[in-house]
C-alpha cells in the first residue's frame, strides 16, 4: 500500500484499513491476517494519544511520515500503529486485532499453548504472534520487506458490516466512538455485547477452522 493511502484523516484510514491485510516475513516463512479490529488516536483534543505529551524520545516514530509503523511497549509486550495524516501531527491508528490468514503453525510457535481464536485477538497478542517489537519502531510500512499492508489479492465474496464503539483498554477519552471492527468476526477482541451479531464469523473462503 502506498503513502498516499494514510495520509487521509486517521478516522477515515482506520475504517479504510478493516479488511486488509498484514504480512510479516519471518525466518520460519511468511505469517499473514486480514485486519479486523482498530482503534484511531487523534493528534488534536486526544487525551489518549501519545502524542498528546508532546514528542519524546520512545514516540518519536509516531510523529514521522504517514505509513511509519509506531511500536511501543505495554504489560511486556508491544502494539503496533500505523501513522497517518501529515508527517509531524502524531496521530494514528492502532491495529488491534487480525484474523490469520497465512502461516498459521509459525503463529502458533510465538504463542505456544493458546487456542486458534486467542493468537491474534488483540494488539499484544498479534504483536506477539507475528514477533513485532520495538526492532521494527519507526520503519516504514510502505517499502519496508519484512513488514507491510496490502490489499487481499482474493477478496471474499459478498459484504461485511463496520461496527464501532468507544476504545477500550484505556483510561482516557473512552467515550470517543473510535474502536471498529468487523461485525461478528470472531477474531475481534473485547466484548462480545459490541457486536449486532454473534462473534462467530469469520473472513476465510474456507468453512473450517485453520
Amino acid at each position: 500500500m502506498k503513502t498516499e493511502f494514510f495520509e487521509a484523516s486517521t478516522l477515515s484510514v482506520a475504517k479504510r484499513l478493516l479488511g486488509k491485510r498484514l504480512v510479516r516475513q519471518l525466518p520460519e516463512g511468511t505469517v499473514a491476517g486480514w485486519v479486523v479490529e482498530v482503534e484511531a488516536y487523534l493528534w488534536r483534543r486526544d487525551p489518549a494519544c501519545h502524542a498528546n505529551r508532546g514528542m519524546t524520545a520512545s514516540n518519536q516514530a509516531l510523529f514521522g511520515p504517514p505509513g511509519t509503523l509506531y511500536v511501543y511497549p505495554i504489560h511486556a509486550k508491544y502494539c503496533m500503529n500505523v501513522v497517518t495524516e501529515q508527517e509531524g501531527r502524531g496521530a494514528a491508528v492502532l491495529i488491534r486485532a487480525i484474523e490469520p490468514s497465512d502461516g498459521h503453525e509459525i503463529l502458533a510457535k510465538y504463542r505456544s499453548g493458546v487456542e486458534q481464536k486467542q493468537l491474534t485477538n488483540g494488539p499484544g497478542k498479534l504483536c506477539m504472534a507475528m514477533n513485532i517489537d520495538r526492532r521494527l519502531n519507526g520503519i516504514d510500512l510502505t517499502t519496508h520487506p519484512d513488514i507491510w499492508l496490502e490489499s487481499d489479492p482474493n477478496p471474499k465474496k459478498g459484504r461485511w458490516t463496520i461496527s464501532r464503539s468507544g476504545r477500550i483498554g484505556i483510561s482516557a477519552a473512552t467515550e470517543k466512538l473510535w474502536r471498529f471492527f468487523i461485525d461478528g468476526n470472531r477474531f475481534v477482541s473485547g466484548r462480545s455485547k459490541d457486536h449486532s451479531n454473534s462473534p462467530s464469523q469469520s473472513l476465510s473462503r474456507t468453512e473450517s477452522d485453520f
